[in-house]
């Protein structure tokens, strides 16, 4: 992985999936330039130095896309407000849920990806699931080959950290729509907005989400609704097999890092062994599942965590199932990967790729060579759904 801080995993993560989502070499330079020594003081002490280095970066981008505009460039503008976007949700997902900078950063974070799709992607709009008495938000791409019927859909759910609109940022709905396929980006409970601003926490029972994004697109003219997958990247390779296990209108299923036993990974981490995807790491993961306690007292958590595992479900998985995985993954062990694709018995097609070292998308969910991965898995997509029918 290219590392711009040496010895901070978890800058060096975020640098790497900005740059693979259309960062700029040029611009992230100068927005961490300025930041390289507050790097050394450890992922948490310099979490305030990274937003402030990415909020500049950010404003001069807004500034140049508004005089865009205002001259009547919308391209230009577009290319503008959608880096703006990246650089933006990637410093936001640093920041402690305690810092009062998260939620106005979020909003911020809204209003510019709002200004990108009207500008950068005008086939991508901001939707909303009905669930359980609330909505979940998400944006919906429609493919092109919407405009001649029906299309099959992929549902992207988020991982532990990040949002759809690191979805967005990412590109893969777009390797979905040159391949007439729609994408539902989903900030399912736990994640996004759900989480940043409406209070929904996770759930071990994935299937009750899923399965309410599923009613939604059964409502859309535009959905072959014989033909929806669900795709989870990071911890959504826990979420959506156990999603395509228990509802049984989901048409393929992949796991974009398996994340076959996550409480295993947590009580590794709790051992410091393995790295850890975001800086105050521990008050995080009691904020994304909405469990009263202390950082500094885990116990309790941990038990709990145990039961977010795939064991006994990836066998009720009845449909085509990918899994993706680095083989250099330092959060999420590789033998994870192979025990999901082991005993995914029943799938019709079950496949397992692993990303190696000489090839690059060997870290974790491929995010230092992501478009690598994003590829794979949207042709996967495309074959499966293609010998679906």
């Amino acid at each position: 992985m290219f590392e711009y801080f040496p010895g901070n995993y978890v800058w060096n993560l975020g640098v790497v999936a900005t740059l693979n989502s259309g960062g700029l070499v040029d611009e992230v330079d100068r927005a961490c330039r300025p930041i390289k020594e507050a790097a050394q003081q450890g992922e948490d002490a310099g979490t305030q130095d990274f937003l402030r280095a990415w909020t500049a970066l950010t404003d001069q981008l807004v500034e140049q896309a508004e005089a865009a505009e205002k001259a009547g460039h919308t391209r230009t503008a577009g290319q503008l407000w959608f880096r703006a976007t990246n650089y933006l949700c990637q410093a936001e997902r640093m920041l402690s849920h305690r810092s009062p900078d998260r939620v106005p950063t979020y909003r911020r974070v809204l209003d510019i990806a709002e200004r990108a799709f009207a500008t950068h992607s005008p086939r991508v709009t901001r939707v909303e699931i009905p669930y359980e008495g609330t909505t979940l938000p998400a944006y919906f791409s429609g493919a092109p080959a919407t405009d001649d019927g029906p299309a099959p859909v992929v549902v992207l759910v988020n991982g532990l950290d990040s949002t759809k609109e690191h979805m967005y940022t990412s590109n893969h709905w777009e390797e979905l729509a040159a391949r007439g396929i729609s994408c539902l980006m989903l900030d399912q409970p736990g994640t996004g907005e759900a989480l940043r601003l409406q209070g929904l926490t996770a759930r071990i029972d994935t299937e009750a989400w899923a399965g309410a994004a599923v009613d939604w697109l059964e409502t859309r003219a535009d959905v072959d609704t014989a033909r929806i997958g669900i795709v989870g990247w990071s911890l959504g390779g826990y979420f959506s097999p156990r999603a395509a296990a228990f509802e049984k209108r989901f048409a393929l299923c992949v796991a974009w890092g398996a994340n076959h036993d996550w409480g295993a990974v947590q009580r590794r981490r709790a051992q410091r062994e393995g790295e850890r995807p975001v800086p105050h790491y521990w008050s995080h993961v009691l904020w994304v599942w909405g469990i009263e306690g202390d950082e500094h007292h885990l116990d309790a958590f941990l038990d709990f965590a145990d039961r977010v595992n795939l064991e006994g479900v990836v066998e009720r998985i009845t449909v085509p199932f990918l899994v993706a995985h680095g083989a250099n993954d330092r959060q999420i062990p590789l033998e994870y990967a192979h025990r999901s694709y082991d005993q995914a018995v029943n799938s019709p097609k079950r496949e397992l790729r692993v990303f190696t070292p000489e090839e690059g998308a060997t870290e974790h969910i491929g995010l230092d060579h992501l478009p690598h991965v994003s590829v794979f898995v949207a042709d996967w997509v495309a074959d499966t759904f293609a010998e679906l029918g």
